[in-house]
């Protein structure tokens, strides 16, 4: 209970940062399924009442999307007991938990561990049944679905007396590969949706159902959301007067275009406020925006620095550093004469009548401000196939991507973020890893010239 309180005092909701592509989430006419709206917006358009609102108790419903094949869930008058969820304490640091096994770190529940009050003369019971479950919450290939584990352990139970309340509208989410830029940009996007599509005022709280350790991209969690802390760090149950179950970053369109064929094409929030097209989006550029105004990085200031200061040219690196408890330190290279190209490249940049700066992007061992600062600054970002490309979410729509990819690492991320948020988009694929200097010089040429230099 002193937990709770200490940490209810110290949250106050903070309100949605304003920036230029943000259209409204909630409208009375859904978006066609398996159109880029759809896959992107708000898709989530079947309302599931599960427990209908009144006879003084709480209500849960689920937001459904045919479309991805998900659900987010929401409830009134929730409780949830750390002591029924078997894994890790989270939010230690790196150095004290080296060796543990994910499995510890992911959530087992026993039936109980959520539990949503329910009108005062009823009985304990389940609150969604193995049909809800399969129609609105489907495992969709996801070898350990948390959320659904979590949804099955439900009970509705009968009001009883609860001294403290989470006040604030919060967050339920497990991440899995939560030290992967790209697979963590995909729970930052399933977060932000959940809250737009239950249509919060202000930015929610965050608890992690999960037991991993503290990583460098937690930072970023709590500059997006209002506060962030792990189930696990209670000592007692938890109680909400408004929580949110986020679908697993696997059910999002950032994860699902990998594998699923579907048209989108990236275009501004100005020309669909215009003009409705369900084969466009700009919502990606938007939650680019939001991530960029969470560090209080103003992109009207970024654009003027670039037009004055040159074309800055980011080569973003693949570079060792230590990720999780299973990680050797080493990560695996993509480009295995990396350094010598990019040696080539600042050596011929300098050569050039026009000023070009070739900016060393060593992602791993800069702060997320300053990251994202070297992003907004790039007239080009040029890197080998690798999670720090993700960044393109945040980029300006004047950008220019140079994707250098050995034959190992044929995959379509980058590519594709590209195109849902319009970005001109070159590619150098290798017969191996190695890169012929005159082909990346060639190629980074061609892009330069179309910028007038």
């Amino acid at each position: 209970l002193e937990a709770v309180k200490a940490w209810g005092a110290a949250v106050l909701a903070e309100p949605w940062p304003r920036f230029r592509s943000v259209l409204p989430w909630v409208s009375s006419r859904a978006p066609p399924p398996h159109t880029a709206k759809a896959y992107f917006g708000n898709g989530f358009s079947r309302l599931v009442d599960v427990l209908p609102a009144g006879g003084g108790g709480g209500w849960f419903r689920g937001h459904h999307s045919e479309t991805l094949g998900s659900s987010i869930c929401e409830g009134a008058r929730v409780r949830l007991d750390p002591a029924l969820i078997a894994m890790s304490r989270g939010g230690e640091p790196l150095e004290q938990v080296m060796g543990r096994a994910e499995e510890e770190e992911l959530p087992k529940y026993e039936p109980g561990a959520l539990q949503v009050e329910g009108p005062a003369a009823g009985r304990t019971a389940p609150l969604v049944d193995a049909g809800f479950l399969n129609d609105y919450v489907p495992t969709g290939g996801i070898g350990m679905h948390t959320m659904k584990a979590l949804l099955e352990s439900a009970r509705v139970v009968p009001p009883h007396l609860l001294l403290q309340w989470v006040e604030e509208p919060t967050l339920l989410v497990t991440r899995f590969e939560y030290a992967n830029l790209f697979h963590t940009i995909t729970d930052w996007y399933s977060a932000y949706v959940s809250s737009r599509v239950t249509n919060l005022p202000n930015r929610p709280n965050v608890i992690f159902v999960d037991g991993h350790c503290k990583a460098q991209l937690e930072e970023t969690w709590e500059a997006l959301f209002s506060s962030v802390t792990y189930a696990k760090n209670f000592s007692g149950p938890v109680c909400f007067r408004h929580a949110i179950l986020s679908p697993l970053g696997y059910e999002t369109a950032l994860f699902k275009g990998l594998s699923e064929s579907f048209s989108c094409e990236g275009a501004s929030a100005e020309s669909l406020r215009e003009k409705t097209d369900y084969e466009k989006t700009s919502r990606l550029s938007e939650f680019g925006e939001m991530i960029v105004a969470s560090f209080d990085l103003l992109q009207d200031d970024i654009m003027s620095s670039k037009k004055s200061n040159g074309l800055n040219v980011l080569f973003v690196r693949r570079e060792d550093y230590l990720a999780h408890p299973r990680h050797s330190g080493k990560v695996e290279s993509r480009l295995s004469n990396e350094q010598e190209v990019y040696d080539a490249i600042d050596k011929w940049a300098q050569g050039l009548k026009c000023k070009v700066n070739v900016v060393n992007g060593l992602f791993a061992h800069m702060t997320m401000k300053e990251q994202l600062r070297a992003i907004l600054e790039a007239s080009v970002v040029i890197g080998a196939h690798g999670a720090g490309l993700t960044h393109l979410v945040s980029a300006t729509p004047d950008t220019k991507v140079l994707e250098i990819i050995s034959s190992m690492y044929r995959r379509p991320h980058f590519a594709l973020i590209s195109h849902w948020k319009s970005l001109e988009y070159h590619a150098i694929n290798l017969p191996g890893s190695f890169a012929r200097i005159t082909d990346a010089i060639s190629e980074l040429r061609k892009i330069l010239e179309g910028l007038g230099c």
